[in-house]
């Protein structure tokens, strides 16, 4: 199965693994090889704030956390550095924290850990790290009374460590989608207005109602208490932008808002909670709340077809049904009507109007402050083969045979000069089952074509959690800059205690450097013992490091 949402395995684990004392406590030395950084800009475009290539020389890469119960001391293993300037075809390689890393008291979630996890972040040439800054968190306690504090520590410690971060703008709940480890739902005080008037939530056409994130049909109405949703998401950033100010552009290196369930700029047409969907399903239209129904009427009204606003189409089938089992999505279906063209117009419409808001919004407030902004959006790349590309129009991305979905997208991101964030950068058309009618290649290749027409940047994310060698490859094939749409950064999902296994670490490594010259270098073979990263902890007093299991990482 394959999604576009954040998947996440928490990286500390207190059970059956190893553990290891605080690193600013340890009484011998700790040795890190170190790689020089080149100078940063405030802005992700210019792709020249990445760590500089290092040569291999002929160690095996090894866990950075592997080996420290060592007694004896190690010979310290420097990397050769080679400042060769490629600065076109760099691409900055960020990680992922944990959807917790930060916890509802208001502080880092086991920071320990979290710097042990850092430093070796750094070490592999790894540019920076992506944290979700959870709504449900910061303004918990009531209308705009925000709580800053454990992401205040957060940023002091990605600056310690030499890093930059990637701040989620994450007006969503999280739980209930592929890969939530942890529930944090929307602030109380806003469920409680949900209570009172459930039509402020995404609605399905049996009446399901998603909590997950506002509709975006009631975006300019007052309903958080006097607010509407676009003023409450702006008073929020503005909070941040002011308490952050003084970190933006430098640690702050890109603010990404969040523009709908998990993060991205789509209806939660595919919701997994209590087995709702499932793959490869064609999802439901979202558009049944009272605030969508009004805004689809009007638009019939004006369209001199007043029928057509009576509710949305009857024929579209089920969560978990495939297009040709429909009348709406089969070949020759209603999609491919007037009735089909009018309703798919508006329903994506509805959703760049909710885009565009949100970051007109965010550019006012961030402009002029050296970090970048930001937009996800969804790699639904199952059913893509087919005529009507069901998943997508049900996403709200009006994306057919006869219609380009993703350009009328990038072109309201590039008014403000937003990169387009976009997912299933790792996956393969030969991975994927022949049911499913799938083409994440495809799909990538078509939002490139866009991205380069509307004169932005392209972002990418990894779908799921992988460490493989051919999901690196692809990622590397996809980042060449040779066309001229190549990746401006990338973030991989998710920093875990995984990926601090001894394979999967090398294999990391080994991406890094290839990334930081543009894809152009292989990777190498699994079996392979060239080496970019050496670390060991030496002179351990070892008597005091098991005494102390204040830290888990492995």
């Amino acid at each position: 199965m394959a999604l576009t949402l954040r998947s996440s395995t928490p990286f500390l684990n207190t059970k059956d693994i190893k553990t290891l004392k605080t690193l600013d406590e340890f009484t011998g030395t700790l040795c890190f090889s170190q790689i020089k950084p080149t100078t940063t800009t405030r802005r992700l475009r210019t792709k020249n704030s990445i760590q500089d290539h290092v040569h291999a020389r002929s160690e095996k890469i090894i866990s950075p956390f592997d080996g420290i119960y060592c007694v004896q001391k190690e010979k310290f293993h420097a990397l050769s550095s080679s400042h060769q300037a490629h600065d076109e075809s760099k691409v900055p390689v960020y990680v992922m924290l944990p959807l917790d890393t930060v916890l509802i008291g208001g502080h880092v979630n086991k920071p320990k850990a979290m710097n042990a996890s850092l430093m070796a972040l750094k070490s592999a040439g790894v540019e920076g790290v992506m944290v979700d800054v959870w709504w449900g968190l910061v303004e918990k306690d009531g209308p705009m009374k925000y709580n800053w504090d454990g992401y205040v520590e957060l940023v002091n410690m990605v600056q310690r460590h030499g890093l930059k971060l990637q701040a989620v703008m994450s007006f969503h709940q999280c739980g209930g989608n592929v890969g939530d480890s942890c529930s944090i739902p929307l602030p109380p005080w806003v469920l409680e207005e949900i209570s009172r008037n459930p039509d402020i939530v995404y609605t399905d056409r049996s009446g399901r109602r998603n909590p997950e994130y506002i509709s975006l049909g009631c975006d300019s109405v007052p309903v958080l208490r006097g607010r509407t949703p676009i003023q409450v998401y702006s008073d929020y950033m503005r909070s941040f932008q002011q308490k952050f100010k003084d970190y933006l552009g430098s640690v702050i290196v890109e603010i990404q808002v969040g523009m709908g369930p998990c993060g991205e700029l789509r209806y939660p047409s595919y919701p997994e909670s209590n087995g709702t969907w499932r793959f490869p399903g064609i999802g439901e239209f979202q558009c049944y709340d009272k605030y969508m129904k009004a805004s689809l009427e009007a638009a019939a009204d004006a369209n001199g077809n007043k029928a057509w606003g009576n509710s949305g189409p009857h024929d579209s089938g089920q969560y978990n049904q495939f297009p040709e089992d429909t009348g709406f999505f089969k070949r020759g279906g209603t999609w491919d009507t007037d009735y089909g063209r009018f309703f798919m117009e508006w329903y994506s419409g509805k959703l760049i109007d909710h885009g565009d808001k949100l970051l007109g919004a965010a550019d006012s407030i961030f402009r002029g402050s050296g970090a970048v902004l930001s937009g996800k959006i969804a790699g639904i790349h199952w059913h893509y083969k087919t005529r009507s590309h069901a998943a997508e129009l049900t996403a709200g991305y009006y994306n057919t045979r006869n219609s380009d979905g993703y350009l009328p997208i990038a072109r309201m991101l590039a008014k403000y000069d937003v990169v387009f964030n976009f997912t299933c950068m790792e996956m393969r058309d030969s991975e994927q089952p022949q049911h499913a009618n799938c083409s994440p290649e495809g799909l990538v290749k078509q939002v490139k074509r866009a991205v380069k027409a509307a004169g932005i940047e392209l972002a990418g994310e990894n779908a799921l959690e992988r460490y493989d060698g051919g999901a690196y490859g692809q990622v590397l094939a996809t980042s060449r800059s040779d066309s001229g749409n190549g990746l401006s950064a990338f973030t991989f999902l998710r920093l875990n205690k995984r990926l601090f296994e001894a394979e999967n670490w090398r294999q990391l490594v080994n991406f890094v450097r290839s990334m930081s010259e543009g894809g152009r270098v292989k990777l190498p073979e699994i079996d392979s013992s060239s080496t970019d990263l050496y670390v060991r902890f030496v002179d351990i007093d070892m008597k005091k490091l098991k005494e102390d299991k204040e830290i888990v990482l492995v």
